[in-house]
């Protein structure tokens, strides 16, 4: 009970990654997302999106895993943050044209 907080933020990380792959972009901040072309949104809703929800899934399974194994989680949450994050900047880099 005590990572509570790790199962809801993985399930919000979740559902915004869910959203953005939808096509909805309006959670990604402003600055992050002004050059990225009409046509591109869904592509970098796609991008954008399959980043978060590999995050957001891998907190929920480190927040079940977190009941017999506290050291595991590391070995969850970090590969799936840096994969996580390569979809990310390729979304980023690629139709946003730069991070920022």
């Amino acid at each position: 009970m005590e990572n509570i907080f790790m199962l809801i933020v993985g399930i919000f990380i979740s559902v915004i990654g869910i959203i953005n792959i939808r096509g909805d972009i309006s959670t990604v901040h402003w600055y992050n997302r002004r050059k990225v072309r009409q046509e591109d949104v869904p592509k970098y809703g796609k991008a954008v999106g399959t980043g978060s929800l590999i995050i957001g899934i891998a907190i929920i399974i480190a927040y079940v895993v977190s009941f017999w194994s506290e050291t595991a989680i590391t070995f969850i949450i970090l590969p799936a943050f840096i994969v996580g994050l390569g979809f990310i900047l390729y979304g980023q880099i690629k139709y946003n044209r730069g991070i920022f």
